[in-house]
């Protein structure tokens, strides 16, 4: 129970990646705000995975890439859980589709990157105001922001890497406070992201180029996402730690 007490927001939290950090972090005993915006039913079923395991969590459904809206999460979770919010996990965000350089037009462009960076930042700092000394901001970049991404992921890419950026100068800024900055790359994991834009024989010679030889798991992911947001990672800040099972070296 190293977060017991604590408050926790995990943005794109309700499947996936998202569904096994939100789970990692109310078994530590944080009170987790489990933000969603189109999966109603994977929403429902990590809130009541959570209450059964004697967990605590709320669920609020919005579209993190709209200021007003993100104003209201915050907003709800100081009713439910108090002024004091200790763990922020950044998780939405997705690829849209894969598309080469030729194939996209600026909107599209501009569509992926405010997926990907807009929800961060406007999470982000709407939640600082409330963290204290000790608090934790964990964001997720991605093995593409550091070596470009498969076919098609430059835009997707793109916006990772700044994800990166974000994460080091919120570090050098944020440090002072107390409140450390870290993110995750993570390289391939079994989720429904691969199984939307990765195909099957793309996938698996990944996962035999990769030293482990097979793909990572989402609880693996959240893991590390308990580390960073613990006392356990108390002098890790800027970092953007690498979960890929040995495929790149940073």
């Amino acid at each position: 129970m190293k977060l017991e007490n604590k408050v926790a927001i995990v943005t794109g939290g309700a499947r996936d990646i998202g569904k096994a950090v939100s789970l990692r972090l109310a078994a530590e005993g944080a009170k987790v705000v489990i933000n969603y915006h189109g999966s109603d039913d994977a929403a429902q079923t990590t809130l009541e995975e959570i209450k059964e395991a004697g967990g605590q969590a709320m669920l609020f459904k919005g579209d993190m890439t709209t200021p007003e809206v993100v104003d209201e999460m915050i907003a709800r979770t100081r009713v439910n859980y108090g002024d004091n919010i200790d763990v922020l996990v950044n998780v939405a965000g997705g690829m849209v589709a894969r598309k080469t350089l030729e194939e996209m037009d600026i909107e599209f462009f501009n569509k992926v990157i405010q997926l990907n960076l807009n929800p961060t930042f406007l999470v982000t700092k709407a939640v600082v105001p409330y963290m204290m000394n000790g608090s934790s901001i964990i964001n997720f970049a991605s093995q593409a922001g550091r070596d470009g991404g498969g076919p098609g992921a430059c835009a997707y890419a793109t916006s990772k890497g700044a994800v990166m950026t974000f994460t080091r100068s919120l570090a050098k800024e944020l440090g002072p406070k107390g409140i450390r900055v870290n993110s995750l790359c993570c390289g391939m994991i079994s989720t429904t992201f691969h199984d939307t834009f990765s195909k099957p024989e793309g996938r698996k010679a990944v996962a035999g180029n990769t030293p482990l030889k097979r793909e990572g798991a989402p609880n693996e992911v959240a893991n590390a996402v308990s580390f960073l947001a613990t006392d356990e990672g108390s002098f890790v800040t800027g970092a953007n730690l690498d979960v890929n099972g040995g495929l790149l070296f940073s």
